[in-house]
């Protein structure tokens, strides 16, 4: 592969770039053990100017993931959540467009997958529509001896439709040819929801998210994930914390919007959202605001998808580890 500087030139439309084990149980949580979610936040990713210095946005992820892997270098843990051979997709959320997951970010972890072995071509970033992804500064292609850039909207879903409890959908073809799909989400209010991070980015996995968003997206965001598909592929959290947003999303709210300077990345994919609606709440009452429940926004689903019918992973703190970082 190319260095990243090069990478990121294919990547970004139109746009100049400033430069550059043993397998685990994947789709278990850790059961064995205690989940886990890592933070790692850099105070000085934007300096001098307003944009993540692109090498602090790798170095940030190294880091999070040597912390998470307890890994002595930074291809080791790729090595531990990939195998070669597999084909391994990237779902971003784009929906925001301005506020999507961050280009040099994605780099990163696609050249990681490469070192641990993943062919090129066996790498597609996608999210449901192919206008949202190049909005967002990826360059699309689908040249089969490169990593793919495209939408669900053009590589289309399955005939048949699944269905868990209150949900009935089609799934995305990349979804069900993917191994392993790493869920690279953006950290945002959501005006029914109350927050999106990691499970709501699955509404961007069907055909059909317009017809889940009724009381508060209650049960429908637990019940989606639990698709086996998406329980059993979707296995891994890299959540995009550079810019968040705190009301108003999740359409793009530029005056709700601070920097975070952070990534969030874990498997327990409930203890990753409960964790991020806490982030979101403290920084709503930081400026002024109710809480996502007194603003008719409550994010109710995130303790449903903890509950005895679904056990997607655990929303109560005393039973996850948390572990934050600060970049020097």
């Amino acid at each position: 592969m190319s260095n990243r500087r090069e990478f990121l030139k294919e990547m970004v439309a139109g746009a100049a770039v400033l430069g550059t084990g043993a397998q685990l149980a994947f789709g278990q949580t850790r059961e064995a053990g205690k989940a886990k979610v890592v933070i790692v936040r850099d105070a000085k990713l934007r300096t001098p100017g307003p944009k993540p210095d692109e090498k602090r946005v790798a170095a940030m992820l190294d880091h999070a993931m040597q912390s998470y892997f307890q890994a002595q270098n930074p291809v080791e843990p790729w090595k531990q959540l990939v195998r070669p051979g597999q084909v391994v997709s990237l779902k971003l959320n784009c929906l925001g467009r301005a506020l999507s997951p961050n280009v040099a970010l994605v780099a990163a972890i696609c050249e990681r997958l490469q070192q641990a072995g993943i062919k090129a071509g066996d790498i597609t970033v996608w999210d449901s529509h192919s206008r949202d992804l190049q909005a967002a500064g990826f360059k699309l292609s689908t040249d089969p001896g490169s990593v793919r850039f495209t939408g669900s909207d053009t590589t289309g879903f399955e005939t048949a439709a699944v269905s868990y409890g209150v949900v009935t959908t089609r799934l995305a073809k990349i979804v069900t040819q993917s191994d392993l799909v790493i869920n690279v989400p953006i950290l945002k209010s959501h005006n029914l929801c109350g927050v999106t991070m990691a499970m709501k980015n699955m509404y961007g996995v069907i055909d059909n998210p317009s017809q889940l968003h009724g009381t508060a997206c209650n049960p429908s965001v637990a019940d989606l994930n639990m698709i086996p598909e998406i329980r059993q592929k979707v296995r891994f959290v890299i959540g995009d914390m550079l810019t968040a947003q705190y009301e108003g999303g999740p359409s793009y709210r530029p005056e709700y919007t601070w920097n975070e300077n952070g990534l969030m990345i874990g498997e327990d994919r409930v203890a990753i959202d409960h964790t991020a609606w806490q982030i979101v709440e403290r920084k709503r009452a930081e400026m002024g605001l109710n809480t996502l429940e007194k603003a008719g926004t409550p994010a109710y689903y995130i303790a449903t998808a903890a509950d005895a019918q679904h056990r997607l992973g655990t929303n109560d703190p005393a039973k996850f580890t948390l572990i934050e970082h600060s970049m020097a």
